[in-house]
């Protein structure tokens, strides 16, 4: 077996097999790495006789019978399907509202063609004795200008965990979010975007990180807000921790009040009332989804310390299997436990985007979606046909992080995707787009390609896997529509070329982050250049905020920590921002947004005024603040590239959500951003 034959079956997978890295320099991927990437897809090639075989599963369709179970159109334009044909086929078109329609099925080019569809939605293709769903969607996302014509929107990014309130237990929820778009849309706010809200590990609160969920699917329990789902007083009062979240202390005394709001829930009234009634309904619509997400926590629980489910004994590493069923008979308080907690969740977001929506937000609440899943979690356990067990998602070597990046995630297989007719994908977006008003794709261009990393070796031994991002990309938009919901693509980083028009075309928001919007002439791209369909932001939680950016204490923390890249000096770095931020401030007095000298490394607040101001002159129809620039902080939520050794999300803020806008600096800011563009 050469490796040219095992480079080709990658090919015909979707595996890049060279890829260039920031500097321009050409890569080739090893043959192991390739064939692990291979396996993860369900095409081994370890044997001349495995290739082989694997080849045939890759063979071009050639039948309507060969048809995957869904395939993607737009509204009004033809769609080739990817089958051959040189004559006509009639075929019967179920629309999803009923209407049955005769339609033909007409060679182009070698291949059929269904004609164009005016109606969007889910509808039935049937041919012969074959039928497949066929998924017309509209030619764009739901759009902020679709929200608000010639928008010039502004609104806040907060990290849920770090809001505070009387009774919040230590850790952040939406009772707190609630408060803070209160007061936020009373100022003239249209947009809350949050952290990511997806279910962690209820058993294991050691992990913490948002961004690495057990579920995209279902929510943090504790994020939820029994006092928004059941009236104040709903939990006891305990006073909220300041500083650095104790993640463990604070998520055991959560779920003890929670666990006492579920015993009076079952024990009252409200069992056999109208919220008994909307809970039964939850379960029922959620279906296997919850049942299965609830039989995993149980069982996690059960398991721990062994908190890897791969390393559980084989019966229960089967979630439709008879020890699993066993076990959740033998559990019925527990799995009904689970599913409340995630009722009480979802509704706390009901909750929550009500209160933005009263307080005057066209938009509200804005999620966020991460880029995959814990490989040890609730849905790699209940999914394992989903994903691509054995890779982590990751980032190839770049100037901020030369060794490259490993994520420890798992993400979906196209292969299955597409076998399955998008289902996992679909699930995920309608999770992400429930109760909320937009979402944040994270890592957006992964829609399109992720770099996968065998699990054990270097983040530099990946490859690039190729997605069908104009599949993922039409079923965006059409759940996008029907949900009402704007979407954000998060594009920063390395980019596939085109990627960006790509969003544009299909109406998706990209970001931009004032460290990244510079030029050769002016040092930092004035506001009026950053574009007109975009979102912008002073930062985010994996950059600098302003005052530690312009203190410089960013350098010596990514030092301290070995994340500068090997063999980077310090000084030479901090010599480079004693040059960009005469840069930067003189961008400020052109735009009189500052004025007077430069300021020193020490004094911060006027150059955070400056940022704030800054931003919400630039064109795009959103401007977002995140709070730790507002309140002019020095550490960012996150460093990259760290876990334990540095307190990555677990920073409250120092004042509770509801009044937090009232600190003078912030409220200075505030009113900065409302006289710019202020609410028609």
């Amino acid at each position: 077996m050469s490796d040219e034959m095992l480079r080709d079956l990658a090919r015909r997978a979707g595996v890049a097999v060279e890829w260039q890295d920031y500097a321009g320099q050409p890569h080739v991927v090893a043959p192991p790495v390739l064939r692990r990437v291979l396996a993860a897809l369900g095409l081994p090639a370890d044997t001349s006789r495995e290739l082989s075989s694997s080849r045939r599963l890759l063979t071009k369709r050639s039948s309507l019978a060969d048809l995957p179970p869904l395939v993607t159109a737009v509204a009004g334009r033809p769609t080739r399907l990817d089958v051959g044909g040189n004559e006509a086929q009639p075929a019967e078109l179920v629309l999803e509202r009923g209407d049955v329609r005769q339609v033909a099925l007409l060679p182009a080019r070698g291949r059929l063609r269904i004609p164009a569809i005016a109606e969007i939605g889910y509808h039935r293709l049937r041919m012969e004795d074959r039928e497949i769903v066929l998924a017309v969607s509209p030619a764009r996302c739901r759009s902020i200008e679709d929200v608000v014509p010639d928008a010039r929107l502004w609104g806040l990014a907060a990290q849920l965990y770090g809001l505070s309130h009387p009774g919040d237990v230590g850790i952040g929820d939406l009772a707190g979010a609630a408060d803070l778009a209160r007061v936020a849309g009373a100022k003239g706010a249209d947009a809350i975007a949050l952290s990511p809200m997806h279910a962690l590990f209820a058993a294991d609160p050691a992990r913490f990180g948002p961004y690495a969920p057990s579920s995209r699917l279902f929510l943090n329990p504790l994020h939820a807000a029994p006092e928004l789902v059941f009236g104040q007083g709903a939990h006891e009062e305990m006073a909220p921790a300041n500083g650095l979240i104790d993640w463990s202390e604070a998520s055991g005394a959560k779920y003890a009040s929670l666990r006492k709001v579920f015993d009076l829930f079952l024990d009252g009234d409200d069992w056999d009332g109208h919220l008994g009634a909307d809970f039964g309904r939850f379960r029922a619509d959620a279906g296997p989804l919850l049942y299965e997400h609830a039989c995993f926590e149980a069982l996690q629980a059960a398991r721990m310390p062994q908190r890897e489910w791969r390393s559980w004994p084989a019966d229960l590493r089967d979630p439709q299997g008879p020890a699993v069923a066993f076990f959740a008979a033998s559990h019925p308080e527990e799995i009904l436990f689970h599913q409340f907690l995630q009722w009480i969740s979802d509704r706390s977001v009901i909750a929550a985007q009500n209160v933005a929506r009263q307080a005057g937000m066209r938009i509200g609440l804005i999620g966020d979606l991460a880029v995959g899943m814990d490989p040890a979690g609730s849905h790699a356990w209940s999914r394992q046909r989903d994903i691509l067990l054995g890779l982590t998602i990751g980032a190839p070597p770049d100037l901020l992080n030369p060794r490259g990046q490993d994520w420890g995630l798992t993400g979906f297989s196209p292969r299955s995707m597409e076998e399955n007719g998008f289902a996992p994908f679909l699930a995920t977006l309608r999770a992400a787009m429930r109760h909320v008003g937009g979402i944040r794709v994270d890592h957006a261009m992964g829609l399109a390609r992720l770099w996968l990393i065998p699990e054990g070796a270097s983040p530099a031994d990946g490859a690039f896997l190729n997605y069908p991002v104009s599949d993922l990309l039409r079923l965006l938009a059409l759940e996008s529509v029907r949900h009402d919901v704007v979407v954000i693509g998060e594009d920063l980083g390395t980019v596939p070329e085109g990627f960006h028009d790509m969003l544009e075309q299909s109406g998706i928001h990209g970001m931009r982050v004032l460290w990244f919007e510079r030029d050769a002439q002016t040092g930092f791209v004035p506001p009026r250049g950053w574009g007109s369909s975009d979102v912008a932001m002073t930062s985010t939680h994996d950059l600098p905020t302003v005052a530690g950016w312009w203190k410089g204490s960013d350098i010596d923390v990514r030092h301290q920590h070995g994340r500068l890249g090997e063999g980077v000096d310090p000084d030479s770095v901090r010599k480079q921002r004693e040059q960009d931020r005469p840069r930067l401030w003189n961008a400020f007095v052109r735009e009189h947004v500052g004025e007077g000298p430069v300021p020193n490394p020490d004094d911060t607040d006027r150059v955070v005024d400056a940022a704030v101001r800054f931003i919400a002159k630039t064109e795009v129809p959103l401007s977002l603040i995140p709070l730790e620039d507002l309140l002019g902080q020095i550490e960012q939520p996150n460093l990259p590239g760290t876990v334990t050794e540095h307190p990555n999300w677990r920073r409250r803020l120092p004042v509770a959500a509801d009044v937090v806008l009232e600190d003078k600096a912030v409220a200075r800011r505030i009113e900065f951003v409302a006289t710019e563009r202020p609410r028609q």
